[in-house]
């Protein structure tokens, strides 16, 4: 049994997307490598939907293999304008400073094996381990093909030894090749031709010393070809057999494949446009048993694909529309139970991960992981769903799937609705209870779309502070609490969730910005990380104190620097000291400063941001400046108050996002130059310690090698 979950969004829409992009694993078993034909390559974290690194090529260079990871070292491999070899680690950020190589020779693909290395293969057929080719980058490359174009390629681990498989074409024909770097042998095999039909796709596991190439074909059918390891020196061209693996046709139902991965030993997944008769084609996803010739599920894909499919750790990769979808799978132990959708699992919970009720038309839709291949008496199933609609306050909800439960309650009215998913939530702990929760959000959520009028503030509040929720599990919510402006649910957001959309995180920064203070002061907000630093209750006022940290006090510190003058450039009593907006603005904006962002994705969106919003945000950005620089250690008082790593990330946004408007307007320039003389005193100040940085080591290595039991008074003059 087969079954494929809701997908979720790991890349937005952006330039350069479609057919040139490229999936490889990442260093880590949550990580992947997006690479952009042309642009850049990206590193993403799968589970929190996120770039945690993006490299690119300078203007006039073009990516022309896929980035790659060498596992061993954790490095980054790759390849421009066809020879020029790039190495780099997470630190680096400019790919022009980076370890480079030019090669003799064109490279098609670079092979990442976890115990192998990296394994070069040139557009000749020519394969060099990397160790090998860096020693010598400019080596000759031997030409092993004869006007011949690599179609696809693969990589193994065989006896300890890598092993290089890849297709090619010429004229018609297809050829096999079989390529050991290490022992330097090579076999070439030609595929069994297919009359009136040729191969769109190629895949490849190894088992038993043989590799099993599996080959999708026009005719809409899937061939498996065994690839033998080694070849006997006396044959110089052997032919291999392909034998019918599957046929890509259901109930008349033919679909036309574009793309093909393996899933494992018995299951196939093919991306591709499924015909029916007198029907339009639609573009699905499908999981196929190969042992049985059964299709297992499908998904539909309404905004097309561009027909490329990858496949790591039980997801699927695929490009919906315009962008980047990663799509759950799960596949059992294939046997014929499975194979026709009977297989009855007590282990498996009848939980649906995200429920729309807008989708749950058809009763059959409620049975989750329902195989399209099980033919199950629709009559019986609809009156087991009216009976069980009309006993919703008789049964526990225990008894139900989430998704029978959620649909039972379509239409509930709110005291019974939420009564009943409390009492979902309350249950036992289990493994799908997370993806329970979401789907009681999304369920509130679309109710609060369908009725203006309704909205579950405390109950929606209490979910998402008692629970580990993600913006991906309710991706709906906070759309609905901003068109509601319960600023209190997104700040408790913002903090919480770690994989909200840049798009969305400036949507909130500007309705914070942009609402009035009236409104503000009548709203719940959670002011821990004001408090503080800012006086909430004498009209909004500063609270006037001085904190002394270790002997510090920033009257004092006119006298340590003439030129430098810290405490009046960037504290001054008239218009440095007070916060230019209220402790709830305040509030709301220290929860947007901590949420995770890119800055490639953010900055687009922040250039929207109006001019005047931005020039106050600014001037909050600096009051924090100021009140962190007066500390020793740089920290604000408080929860959740923002570091000042953070304060000045967002003031570098800022600036990039609108230096142009700044300069122009008069009222922003002269924050621009109380921010430039604060920071070049702060600038000289510290080029003032380092200067006895060297001194002070020395006293720390001093006074380790001191064992000094008893009191002491010591001084120590320095040069």
């Amino acid at each position: 049994m087969a079954a494929l979950c809701e997908g979720f969004t790991l890349r937005g829409p952006g330039p350069g997307g479609g057919p040139s992009m490229s999936l490889e694993p990442g260093p880590g078993p949550d990580l992947v490598l997006l690479t952009e034909r042309g642009r850049a390559a990206t590193l993403f974290k799968i589970s929190d939907q996120k770039p945690l690194g993006c490299w690119s090529v300078k203007h006039g260079q073009v990516l022309t293999c896929p980035v790659v990871c060498n596992f061993e070292t954790h490095e980054y491999i790759a390849v421009h304008d066809g020879k020029v070899l790039r190495i780099w680690k997470d630190e680096d950020i400019n790919l022009d400073k980076a370890f480079k190589a030019t090669l003799s020779a064109d490279v098609h693909r670079i092979h990442s094996l976890p115990e192998g290395g990296p394994l070069v293969l040139f557009r000749g057929g020519g394969v060099r381990t990397l160790d090998v080719l860096l020693e010598a980058p400019q080596q000759e490359i031997e030409n092993v093909l004869s006007d011949e174009a690599i179609w696809w390629s693969g990589a193994f681990m065989e006896s300890q030894q890598p092993v290089v498989v890849f297709a090619t074409e010429k004229d018609g024909d297809f050829f096999v090749y079989v390529q050991k770097p290490k022992v330097d042998s090579v076999h070439k095999y030609r595929l069994e031709p297919q009359e009136s039909s040729e191969p769109l796709s190629f895949t490849a596991y190894l088992k038993n010393q043989t590799i099993t190439l599996l080959c999708l074909y026009s005719n809409n059918s899937v061939y498996q070809v065994l690839v033998p390891l080694h070849q006997d020196a006396e044959e110089k061209e052997q032919i291999l057999p392909k034998s019918l693996l599957l046929n890509l046709s259901v109930s008349g139902s033919v679909l036309k494949g574009s793309c093909l991965v393996v899933v494992d030993k018995d299951h196939v997944a093919v991306l591709g446009s499924l015909a029916a008769p007198g029907k339009e084609p639609k573009e699905c996803l499908t999981i196929w048993n190969t042992k049985f010739q059964t299709l297992q599920t499908s998904k539909e894909l309404p905004l097309g694909t561009s027909g490329q499919l990858w496949c790591y750790e039980e997801k699927f990769f695929l490009t919906h529309g315009k962008v980047l979808t990663v799509i759950l799978y799960k596949c059992e132990t294939s046997s014929l139970a499975a194979a026709v959708g009977k297989l009855k699992d007590s282990k498996t919970p009848g939980v649906s991960a995200f429920v729309n009720w807008d989708t749950l038309g058809n009763e059959e839709r409620v049975v989750p992981f329902q195989p399209q291949e099980s033919v199950a008496p629709k009559a019986e199933s609809r009156m087991n769903l009216r009976s069980r609609r009309s006993g919703v306050a008789k049964v526990q909800p225990e008894n139900f799937s989430v998704g029978q439960l959620l649909l039972n309650l379509k239409d509930a009215p709110t005291n019974v609705l939420e009564n009943e998913l409390r009492q979902l939530m309350s249950r036992a702990q289990t493994p799908d209870l997370q993806a329970a929760i979401g789907s009681v959000v999304t369920a509130l959520t679309n109710r609060c779309k369908a009725n203006p009028r309704y909205y579950p503030q405390n109950f929606l509040l209490q979910i998402v502070e008692t629970r580990d929720l993600s913006y991906s599990l309710c991706p709906d919510l906070m759309a609905v609490a901003l068109e509601k402006r319960d600023f209190y649910l997104l700040q408790i957001c913002l903090q919480k969730f770690p994989d909200i959309p840049e798009e969305m995180t400036y949507a909130c920064l500007k309705a914070f910005l942009s609402v009035g203070d009236t409104y503000l002061r009548g709203t719940d907000v959670d002011l821990d990380s004001v408090i503080c630093y800012i006086d909430v209750e004498f009209n909004s006022k500063e609270v006037k104190t001085e904190i002394v940290e270790n002997g510090f006090n920033a009257e004092l510190d006119e006298d340590m620097c003439d030129d430098a003058k810290i405490p009046r450039e960037g504290r001054s009593r008239s218009d440095g000291e007070s916060c230019p907006i209220s402790p709830q603005r305040a509030a709301l904006l220290n929860a947007v400063l901590h949420s995770a962002y890119s800055e490639t994705f953010l900055l687009p969106h922040l250039k929207n941001l109006p001019a005047q919003q931005a020039i106050l945000f600014l001037r909050y950005l600096y009051y924090l400046y100021v009140k962190c620089s007066e500390k020793v250690n740089t920290t604000l008082p408080g929860v959740r108050s923002p570091t000042i790593n953070q304060i000045m990330d967002w003031m570098c946004l800022l600036l990039d996002a609108h230096f142009t408007v700044m300069v122009i307007l008069p009222e922003a320039r002269q924050l621009l130059s109380k921010l430039h003389k604060f920071v070049r005193a702060q600038v000289r100040f510290y080029s003032e310690l380092n200067k006895i940085e060297g001194s002070l080591r020395e006293l720390q290595r001093l006074n380790h090698l001191r064992d000094s039991q008893t009191y002491s008074i010591e001084v120590l003059e320095i040069i």
